[in-house]
């Protein structure tokens, strides 16, 4: 197993056991999937490249629940609940809709849930279509990234109607710190695009000031414990601030998956009117970064640009 499939048990609050699928098995969905099967539940597994859901199964045998399908329609069949974890709006619709995509295989009364950061229109989109068969739709991005999702503490933010919401959250517990309804569907989304915005925002802030402290001839990794105790502090300078100094860059959440991510804020900004000059800007910066070949660092490699 590679150290993008480990899985890191934790303790598991008593749920009533649902029968799942999971569909997607990248760096989130891979340790996502497992937690639910460790927390007891019966999960079966779909990924496009087959040979990792036949990896997965393998991995998590003992469990005793766990099984691969060779098409989204069917690792849904019969499933309470169906997780989808992919790349984008395209990649979703290709496992969701059609003849074998997972609504095909869904039951009246299950549920869809998707973490996928995608757009909050696909959200509406397949809520409907998924209402149109009697199932439900949650939209439910995530945060906190590999290590987040492999340590089962992820923060999710969903959209969807409460009652659809009530019925997966203690499933969604087994791999998350906080799960919480922001609102009807889309609202995950667009919660995920706020979030996005700060940590552009945040991650630029934070390379300028290592970048001027280093030119000053200040010990940095020492300035960085010192202002850390104070209101500069925050989950960006505690876990990547030393790494920056370091220039260490080869972990966590890809600058192609940033550049992704905020052109999603940036067509929806469009379209609701917020002026966002900054995460604009920053958005230009990360594009800097994939023309000198970063587009696999991590995020935190916008202090490059400035050195």
């Amino acid at each position: 197993m590679t150290a993008q499939q480990q899985t890191n048990p934790r303790s598991y609050a008593p749920t009533t056991a649902r029968k799942v699928a999971f569909i997607g098995l990248g760096v989130m969905g891979w340790p996502m999937a497992g937690h639910l099967a460790l927390a007891g539940h019966t999960v079966t597994v779909f990924n496009r490249t087959a040979q990792k859901a036949q990896d997965w199964a393998a991995a998590f045998a003992a469990t005793g629940r766990v099984a691969h399908a060779a098409t989204p329609r069917q690792a849904a069949q019969g499933a309470d609940i169906v997780f989808t974890c992919v790349g984008n709006d395209d990649d979703l619709r290709s496992v969701v809709l059609g003849g074998d995509g997972a609504l095909a295989g869904m039951r009246s009364g299950s549920v869809l849930v998707d973490h996928t950061t995608a757009s909050a229109e696909v959200a509406r989109q397949l809520a409907a279509n998924a209402q149109a068969q009697g199932a439900a739709f949650i939209d439910a991005p995530v945060s906190g990234g590999q290590a987040g999702a492999q340590n089962g503490q992820l923060t999710v933010m969903c959209g969807g109607d409460p009652a659809a919401f009530e019925a997966v959250a203690p499933a969604i517990d087994s791999f998350a710190r906080a799960v919480t309804l922001m609102g009807p569907s889309g609202s995950g989304q667009l919660t995920k695009m706020v979030n996005q915005i700060c940590i552009a925002g945040l991650v630029q802030g934070l390379s300028e000031a290592i970048a001027f402290g280093q030119k000053a001839g200040l010990d940095m990794q020492a300035a960085l414990q010192v202002i850390g105790k104070g209101a500069a502090q925050s989950w960006q300078l505690d876990n990547r601030g030393g790494t920056m100094v370091r220039d260490e860059f080869n972990f966590g959440f890809a600058v192609d998956w940033m550049r992704k991510d905020l052109g999603l804020v940036l067509q929806e900004a469009q379209r609701n009117g917020a002026r966002l000059p900054v995460t604009a800007l920053v958005d230009q910066f990360y594009a800097d970064v994939q023309a000198q070949g970063g587009g696999r660092w991590d995020t935190s490699s916008l202090i490059t640009r400035l050195r």
